[in-house]
């Protein structure tokens, strides 16, 4: 695999899933170079547009900074299928979120209606009233000095319910420019000498974020394909986030 060809995880004739990379979006936007969508098109040779099959179909979409399992349709037999999957909530997530802070459970269970911020629709914001239901539900997978490794499990899928959940209880993302944005002239990112004792550095180099964008990876999925089997997809964590956990296992543990 080059560095501009995607992972892939699983591929037939009616799917193709992928373990996004991390700043890359999902379908093409305004402002982005380059997406998922369009780089899958080349990779498998298939159009991405018009309304003959096969055809790369968008399923669902994750954030640009969230990396993990990414699932398309190549027909649009398929694509409804599974996407009445997504719209039912009838499948299954599981994400892996590193967050600021303890969590005295093991586990929980979230319920707050989001809508977007006033003013500010790329961001959302619990309500009382006049939202739409999520429900999150996680647990604790491995807990640190500082921050906490969380496996998550969306039973929603509305935009950011994970990020503002998480916040909503106190323990937001611990890289997250939108929710938990770094403290003023402070650089964002997990760097080894806040919590290494003795840390060293080289001489004459800045150091170097161990991971230095949104701490959060849609590592399962699992869902009915149209044969009538069940599927599940893993994504293996990539190298920034890998290196983060190594690093708070070894030097960090409560």
């Amino acid at each position: 695999m080059t560095n501009s060809s995607l992972e892939i995880l699983f591929d037939d004739a009616d799917f193709t899933a992928v373990n996004k990379r991390a700043r890359l979006a999902t379908i093409p936007g305004r402002v982005e170079t380059d997406s998922v969508l369009e780089m899958l098109g080349r990779q498998l040779n298939l159009p991405t547009t018009g309304t003959a099959d096969p055809r790369i179909r968008v399923v669902h979409r994750l954030d640009k900074e969230t990396t993990g399992v990414l699932l398309f349709a190549k027909n649009s037999t398929a694509q409804r299928f599974v996407s009445h999957q997504f719209m039912t909530n009838t499948t299954a997530k599981e994400y892996l979120a590193l967050v600021a802070g303890r969590p005295m459970e093991s586990s929980g269970r979230i319920e707050a209606d989001l809508a977007p911020v006033p003013n500010a629709p790329h961001r959302m914001t619990i309500v009382k009233h006049g939202g739409r239901p999520a429900v999150t539900e996680w647990i604790v997978e491995a807990r640190y000095r500082d921050c906490t490794l969380l496996r998550v499990f969306p039973k929603t899928g509305k935009t950011h319910q994970i990020r503002v959940h998480l916040k909503h209880i106190g323990h937001p993302l611990l890289i997250d420019p939108l929710y938990n944005p770094p403290r003023p002239g402070t650089e964002p990112g997990l760097f080894l000498s806040k919590f290494k004792r003795h840390y060293k550095s080289n001489r004459g180099q800045a150091e170097r974020p161990l991971i230095d964008r949104l701490t959060l990876h849609a590592e399962k999925l699992r869902f009915v394909h149209p044969s009538g089997s069940p599927i599940e997809i893993v994504a293996p964590l990539h190298k920034d986030f890998c290196a983060a956990i190594n690093m708070l296992g070894r030097h960090n543990q409560s």
